[in-house]
């Protein structure tokens, strides 16, 4: 890394920080990150996840209020939100959450293209 890592490189760094088991070291880089570049979604989502695997499941919540905020069209924040919620043993916030990230799954598949018909095989050339 430079002297001046970029979010990307902080993201990565939090990355493997997590995936050696250093969770509460992981947020410190995901927060790094997110100074460096505070429109850095995969940041936002580390730094939830490596809360909620550092036992600090309230700021968990928090940076994941955060993300649903920053990315309110999105169901994986949404998603992360419900989790930390339920980890913390918010079950009905959680499960408001849960659908939450449904509904807005539904309205992603509801404007993409639908899948084309298969062929029924009596076409003629």
């Amino acid at each position: 890394m430079t002297n001046n890592p970029t979010a990307e490189e902080l993201c990565q760094r939090g990355l493997d920080l997590l995936a050696a088991g250093s969770a509460a070291e992981a947020a410190k880089a995901y927060r790094a990150a997110i100074a460096a570049d505070a429109a850095c979604i995969e940041a936002h989502h580390g730094l939830v996840r490596a809360l909620r695997d550092a036992g600090r499941l309230e700021q968990s919540i928090g940076a994941a209020l955060a993300l649903t905020a920053l990315t309110p069209a999105d169901p994986l924040a949404h998603t992360a939100l419900s989790i930390s919620l339920q980890h913390a043993g918010h079950v009905p916030q959680a499960e408001a959450a849960a659908t939450k990230a449904r509904v807005l799954e539904w309205k992603i598949q509801l404007q993409s293209p639908p899948d084309e018909p298969a062929p029924t095989g009596d076409s003629k050339p």
